[in-house]
């Protein structure tokens, strides 16, 4: 299924300039779409992968156009990843390198990307550098946090994640008036590279 030549096949042109974009319905659109249409929104820098091939494409693609030539990752499969497109990586926390990582979900109602401990080990979102890369799946999309956590703990049966935090916004030092968000130290530049697996 590719549910993603639905979303650009359509009408839909997502802005982030326009304020219509942040009240307007999301009423009949599957959550697929509604996830990708507020992850761009909020600024997010999304790279859509038929095949593992592409998906090395698009990660050469960022690396290359940021003038990155070395990454930050934990994960063993994605430093397997990393290898064979023969970028250097390091499990060393440097700030002006960024984070290649997997997450738990993706969540559609406000755009959102959850991680837990598996990823992030013992560090803190805050304390991560400014720069993500995210590779995620399509099966991995979620109405909301609730079913986020749900899925999480399904599938950690045994060994729960101690920390559960999100992104939900992708332009870091934005001015923002809204009073609940002052403090919020999440925000990152994120490439969302999703694969379809559905």
């Amino acid at each position: 299924m590719n549910f993603l030549k639905k979303f650009f096949d359509s009408k839909i042109k997502p802005s982030l300039n326009k304020e219509e974009d942040i009240n307007e319905s999301f009423d009949g659109m599957s959550i697929d779409e509604r996830f990708v249409k507020k992850f761009i929104h909020k600024g997010g820098k999304f790279l859509y992968c038929s095949d593992i091939d592409e998906a090395e494409t698009n990660l050469i693609q960022i690396l290359q156009e940021n003038q990155w030539n070395n990454v930050i990752c934990f994960d063993k499969g994605l430093q397997e990843f990393l290898s064979k497109i023969k970028s250097a990586k390091t499990e060393k926390m440097i700030s002006n390198l960024p984070f290649f990582t997997k997450s738990e979900a993706l969540i559609s109602n406000d755009g959102s990307i959850m991680f837990s401990s598996k990823q992030l080990r013992d560090k803190k979102l805050k304390e991560l550098p400014k720069n993500l890369i995210v590779f995620a799946k399509t099966s991995q999309i979620t109405k909301d946090t609730r079913d986020g956590i749900s899925g999480i703990r399904n599938r950690s049966e045994k060994n729960s994640p101690t920390i559960i935090s999100s992104v939900k916004d992708y332009i870091p030092n934005k001015s923002d008036d809204d009073f609940m968000s002052y403090g919020n130290t999440n925000s990152k530049t994120l490439y969302l590279l999703l694969l379809e697996d559905l």
